[in-house]
């Protein structure tokens, strides 16, 4: 069976997906077959020797002096058949779950803030843990969103585990489903431990994940350590991951829009490949903060239009592939 065959059940609940054609079907087979041919041909950067292991046993080709990962067709069709198509990110009391995937939308915060405005003196000023839980709780009373991502960062935790005390912040301040990252695979451990002591065990966080892990690749075609260890360590535990690429078209990746999409596809399919290799079925999203890169500012607007056509695009592959789906907005 190809992943052209994957069942195809639409019976998500949420918000219809809107409905326009960006993509056309010979366009999205075009971009996935430039796709292959650049991870068949010119490879991705894989940082860590677990991750280069299991890449290599599933039948890549991998260069140990280089780091350069080069997947065959068979083994990046396999992976997109095996990943599921539907993934629960589960709510703490159960009241609240969320089933991604299908043609069906939810929202959640956008993240990783490193300011916030103080509510009483007006001025700009450092996010804190204080600004977590505050951020956590106000997104736990908003009906409209499904999910909480770590809004803020926590800038008065200790720097090397600002993953970990925000992840405490997060459990303790909403019941909704958490998106977040990690700074390697042993904190992934720890916040799998974390979470199972809400959870009740590591087989309810299995069957009822509380917690997601976002995980982005370096642009152009890398995934260094922080990636392929949430990915490789989030798999083996049933955590969801969102690969998540960040290419900035005319930066990391070519200025035309759909040389990005060629970019942005092989980085988060390497990152799914990876993850099916390390535990096959494993619950794995096809992210994007892909979007333009600002020439004069030097910056990558996420309130682009070209970050909305990027968007739309990716979600068309995603359902291409019929993989949930999650991309940013402005």
């Amino acid at each position: 069976m190809s992943f052209r065959d994957k069942p195809r059940d639409d019976g998500a609940v949420g918000t219809p997906r809107v409905r326009f054609e960006l993509l056309r079907q010979e366009a999205r087979e075009a971009i996935h077959q430039a796709t292959l041919e650049v991870l068949g041909e010119v490879g991705v950067k894989v940082v860590g020797d677990e991750a280069l292991d299991i890449l290599d046993r599933a039948g890549c080709s991998v260069d140990p002096a280089t780091q350069v990962v080069k997947f065959p067709l068979g083994v990046v069709e396999e992976a997109l058949e095996l990943a599921p198509g539907k993934i629960l990110l589960a709510s703490r009391d159960g009241e609240r779950d969320y089933l991604m995937g299908g043609r069906v939308v939810g929202y959640t915060n956008f993240g990783e803030g490193t300011k916030v405005y103080d509510l009483e003196s007006g001025e700009l000023r450092d996010s804190t843990l204080v600004d977590v839980a505050a951020t956590a709780r106000l997104c736990d009373a908003m009906e409209m969103t499904a999910t909480y991502e770590r809004a803020v960062a926590p800038n008065d935790a200790p720097e090397h585990a600002h993953d970990i005390y925000a992840l405490e912040a997060c459990l303790r301040n909403t019941t909704k489903h958490i998106h977040i990252g990690a700074n390697d695979g042993e904190h992934v451990e720890l916040m799998v431990d974390m979470a199972a002591a809400v959870a009740g065990g590591r087989e309810q966080l299995r069957a009822r994940p509380l917690f997601s892990l976002n995980t982005c690749p370096t642009s152009p075609l890398q995934l260094h350590t922080a990636s392929t260890e949430s990915i490789v360590y989030g798999a083996r535990h049933g955590v969801p991951v969102n690969v998540l690429s960040m290419a900035m078209a005319g930066a990391s990746s070519p200025i035309s829009l759909s040389g990005t999409l060629v970019t942005h596809n092989a980085e988060v399919l390497a990152g799914i490949v990876l993850s099916q290799a390390a535990s096959p079925g494993a619950p794995v999203m096809y992210g994007s903060s892909t979007t333009t890169f600002d020439m004069t500012y030097a910056t990558a607007p996420v309130g682009a239009p070209e970050l909305a056509m990027i968007s739309a695009a990716v979600a068309e592959m995603s359902d291409y592939y019929w993989l949930p789906c999650w991309v940013a907005g402005g």
